[in-house]
Order: structure tokens, then C-alpha cells, then sequence
């Protein structure tokens, strides 16, 4: 019997030793995967999103981008980014930044008043353009023309656009910064001739007279006149007009006049959509990339003239001669320009009646 009930005791006894040896390694496990998780949170190996509003026509421009700084990024911290993009007229995408529809981590976008609506909204700070280099500013533009082969209608500058049976297309200068723009340069062009406001009010106004189709974007417009045949001539921005005509298999030709407006996009990060959504460095480091080399060296190949003197040296033969007069030509800033331009009762709603999309 006394056998047997040592038997029993050590039996218990090894029961009892397998529940803790069990116990431990169990333990053991969950430590493991806790100090894994500790050591990839530490490192930053985790996931984050950044949301990037920008205007029409960068869809490419911000792919291949998007594409080097993840990487470059990944590289660097071990955090993988997702970033998504949204393109439409850049006053639309401002607007809808500010309403909220579209929370933006950054934006990028073709005016600066586009940009600074958001700061009049206290979605950025006061002086949201002197954080990055160039006043945020990492490329410039301009407006030009895009005409069928052979340029039938013989339009090489402003003057020709209002020419007998000339039919234009540009967008919709109500929601398109292109749109903005043309009509800028439009007006522009009269004054940098030597005409008077009154002059530069009769060109606009017959400008618009011939203006055909009216899209809310630069990228519809192009569609409308690159593929859907429509017009004689189309008003867009440079690096725009670069794919149009390299896209169309020599259908298509670019015109420079003699002066158009400087065109210079903004970008910035959201403070109060990065507080929100707690990535605000990596929104930031997403804008200080645009002014790298290595992004500079792929904004000019797409078309826009990058900051970089040395790097838009080497990418000059795909951009014309042309005279880029500043928005003080015809205002006394952006601000001015969006009031007198495009404000209530302003030259715009003046001259411009909206046609059919």
C-alpha cells in the first residue's frame, strides 16, 4: 500500500512539474512576441498613410514620386507609407479639403490662394509657406497652346486666339486653377503689350466668345480636345501640353506665345488633419522630398520646371523660349488677383458665361 501511495505522490508530483514546465514555456512564447512587437514599434516598423489632394493634371507626376519616396522612406526609418492621391480643379480640391470631404494630409496645388484658403480656415498656420524651401514653392509653370498638326489656323499668339472661326478650349476658371490661369494670361497678355485695362477687358470678353468647352479640369480638357476632336486650340498648362502632344503621335504641336503668366504651385501639410491623424513627419518628409535632386531631376522629366537651375539646364530643350511675366503685372498679389479676377462681381463674372461641359 505504501508503495502504491508513493507511486501516487510522485505521480502527482510529475503531473505537477509538466503544468509548470508548460506554464513557463507558454510564458516564454508571450514574451517572445511581446518584446517582437516592442522592438518593430521602436523601430518604426509599422504602417501609416499619407492622403495627397493635388490639382488635375499630376496624376504621373505624383505615381512615380510616390513610388521613390516609399521606398527612400522605408529605407531610412523601416515604416512602410501608403499614400493616396485625388485630382480634380485645384480651387474644387481646395474647397473640399476645407469642407472636409477630402482630408488632406498634404495638398498640392496650382495657386497659392488655393493653398491659402486653408489657412484663412485655421487648417494651417500663418506662415505655412516659409516651412519648406522656395516658400513651398518645388517647380514652376506656365500657360501655352496645343494645336492640330500643321496648325491650320496659324495661331501663334494671343491675338490669334480670337481670330474667325477660332474655337478654344481651357477649363472652367470657376474650379480649375488652369482655368484661372488662361484668363489670367489672357488679360495679361494686353497689358504686357502696352494696352489698357479697358483693352484687356474686350479681349477676355471676345476670349470667351470663342471658348468652346468649358471642363471643371485641365485633364478633361485635354480629353475634349486630344480625343473627342473638340476645338481648334487648347489652353493648358506646359507640362500638360508635353504629354498631350507626346501622347497624340504627332497629331498634336505645342505653340508658345510670346509672354504667359508664371505659374507657381504650392504645397504644404494639413496641421490640423496631421495632428488628427498622427503623421505629421511623415507628411512633412513627404514635402522635403520634393526638393531633393532626386525628385526635381523627375519633375522636370514630366514636364515642369523644376527649382533646381543646374537640373532645369539639363532638361531645357523640352521647354520653349518664352517671357514669363509675374501675377504683379496685372495685381497687386494673389490675394488682389482673387478678388478683382475671380471674387463676386468681379472681371471674370463680368465676361465669362458657362457653357456645357
Amino acid at each position: 500500500m505504501s508503495q502504491s501511495k508513493n507511486y501516487l505522490n510522485l505521480g502527482k508530483l510529475k503531473i505537477q512539474r509538466i503544468s509548470w514546465t508548460n506554464l513557463a514555456a507558454v510564458a516564454a512564447v508571450i514574451l517572445s512576441v511581446t518584446l517582437v512587437v516592442v522592438k518593430n514599434v521602436e523601430s518604426g516598423n509599422t504602417s501609416s498613410q499619407l492622403f495627397n489632394v493635388s490639382y488635375d493634371p499630376t496624376r504621373e507626376l505624383y505615381v512615380s514620386l510616390n513610388e521613390q519616396f516609399i521606398a527612400k522612406y522605408e529605407k531610412e526609418t523601416g515604416k512602410h507609407l501608403k499614400i493616396k492621391q485625388s485630382h480634380a480643379g485645384s480651387s474644387y480640391q481646395s474647397r473640399s479639403v476645407i469642407d472636409g470631404s477630402a482630408p488632406a494630409d498634404v495638398v498640392t496645388l496650382g495657386l497659392y490662394t488655393d493653398v491659402d484658403a486653408l489657412r484663412k480656415q485655421s487648417l494651417i498656420p500663418e506662415a505655412w509657406s516659409k516651412r519648406l524651401p522656395n516658400d513651398s514653392q518645388p517647380y514652376s509653370s506656365t500657360i501655352v497652346f496645343v494645336v492640330r498638326k500643321g496648325n491650320p489656323k496659324n495661331i501663334q499668339d494671343w491675338q490669334d486666339l480670337i481670330q474667325p472661326n477660332v474655337e478654344i478650349v481651357t477649363p472652367d476658371p470657376k474650379t480649375s486653377g488652369n482655368g484661372k490661369l488662361s484668363a489670367l494670361s489672357a488679360w495679361g497678355s494686353v497689358i504686357k503689350r502696352g494696352g489698357s485695362e479697358a483693352d484687356a477687358l474686350a479681349f477676355l470678353t471676345a476670349f470667351y466668345e470663342h471658348t468652346t468647352s468649358l471642363a471643371a479640369g485641365a485633364r478633361t480638357s485635354a480629353i475634349n480636345f486630344s480625343v473627342e476632336k473638340i476645338g481648334d486650340v487648347h489652353l493648358t498648362w506646359e507640362n500638360e501640353a508635353i504629354r498631350e502632344v507626346a501622347e497624340s503621335k504627332g497629331e498634336l504641336q505645342i505653340v508658345y506665345p510670346s509672354a504667359s503668366i508664371l505659374a507657381q504651385p504650392y504645397v504644404v501639410w494639413v496641421d490640423k488633419n496631421t495632428a488628427q491623424h498622427k503623421n505629421a513627419a511623415e507628411a512633412k518628409a513627404y514635402l522635403e522630398f520634393l526638393f531633393t535632386d532626386q525628385a526635381q531631376e523627375t519633375i522636370a522629366k514630366f514636364g515642369y520646371r523644376p527649382i533646381n537651375q543646374e537640373i532645369l539646364n539639363k532638361y531645357s530643350s523640352q521647354f520653349g523660349q518664352i517671357e514669363l511675366f509675374p501675377i504683379t503685372l496685372i495685381a497687386k498679389d494673389w490675394d488682389d488677383a482673387k478678388q478683382k479676377f475671380f471674387g463676386d462681381n468681379g472681371i471674370i463674372d463680368r465676361v465669362y458665361k458657362p457653357k456645357a461641359k
